[in-house]
């Protein structure tokens, strides 16, 4: 995980442990759970978190390190202040845990409190510069390829629909070849937009280095801050959202990152300034905004 400048504020602190999870190795990603699950972390020694995380001592002082505070009695100074510093959520609706045949109405809870915390945190931990950066190349893009495949296709969908409402020059390519095709001929002053929750999907990887190498740049939307995407990328925006063993591609992390996708495609329409405003106001015309329409649709 990357080590913060300083220490994060308490009151985003739950989002700076969401936002690390994904990134983290398994032994640390315990010890983040835990912190995340339980309203009475801060009243763990370092031996009982350990314990609780089936880790080590150290591992518990590392995992604290990489967030940015000097030790662990200094991390549970900011978790006792976060306890007051955010509203507290019954720990059921944060585990992400959907016991078979369990009440529908606590699954729709649990559901929503799920994807609320992910784009928060998300949010809470999202880089203004990193983004500033991302919108910098798109906007003076000559061209922006959007690359994802299975359910970070969705994303890329998204990513791709709204470069294109902006006027700007995009290209969906969700087929693995068809974006190594794509990414070959892309050049210096293109951007490669790489869609990806784990980081690893081989094929969306092999398209954003070979972008990379013709001297593109690249954009990573992933839920790793460390994985192979985000070491090719310029520019990474880390979406955070917690999965589990029988939720993989949960909505939760998708919602993270179509919300970076949309503060994206703002900061980018910031920089066109009346040229995409007067895109937007056409392409609404075109698919939605004329009046007098016979076919029932909108």
């Amino acid at each position: 995980m990357p080590v913060p400048a300083q220490p994060p504020h308490p009151g985003t602190l739950r989002a700076h442990l969401l936002a690390a999870a994904p990134g983290a190795t398994a032994s640390t990603a315990r010890v983040l759970r835990v912190l995340l699950d339980d309203p009475a972390a801060a009243h763990l020694t370092v031996t009982d978190l350990a314990g609780r995380a089936g880790t080590s001592e150290a591992t518990v002082v590392r995992t604290a390190r990489s967030l940015g505070f000097a030790g662990y009695p200094q991390l549970r100074l900011a978790l006792a202040a976060a306890g007051g510093a955010e509203p507290e959520e019954p720990v059921a609706l944060l585990t992400g845990d959907l016991a078979e045949g369990g009440d529908l109405a606590a699954v729709v809870a649990t559901l929503a409190a799920l994807e609320r915390e992910a784009v928060s945190a998300t949010a809470g931990a999202l880089d203004v510069a990193v983004l500033a950066a991302a919108a910098d190349a798109v906007a003076a893009a000559r061209v922006v390829d959007c690359y994802g495949v299975g359910v970070s296709a969705l994303v890329a969908r998204h990513a791709d629909l709204g470069a294109a409402r902006l006027g700007l020059l995009s290209r969906l390519r969700t087929e693995p070849h068809a974006a190594l095709v794509s990414s070959a001929l892309l050049r210096p002053g293109d951007v490669a937009l790489a869609v990806s929750s784990s980081g690893r999907t081989r094929e969306v990887l092999t398209a954003a280095r070979q972008a990379r190498e013709r001297g593109a740049t690249v954009v990573a939307i992933t839920g790793s801050s460390t994985g192979p995407l985000a070491r090719t990328a310029d520019h990474v925006l880390v979406a955070a959202g917690r999965e589990t063993a029988h939720r993989a591609g949960a909505t939760a992390g998708r919602a993270s990152a179509l919300f970076l996708t949309d503060c994206l495609h703002v900061a980018v329409a910031q920089r066109l300034g009346g040229e995409a405003v007067t895109a937007l106001r056409e392409t609404y015309r075109a698919v939605g905004g004329r009046r007098g329409r016979t076919d029932g649709t909108r």
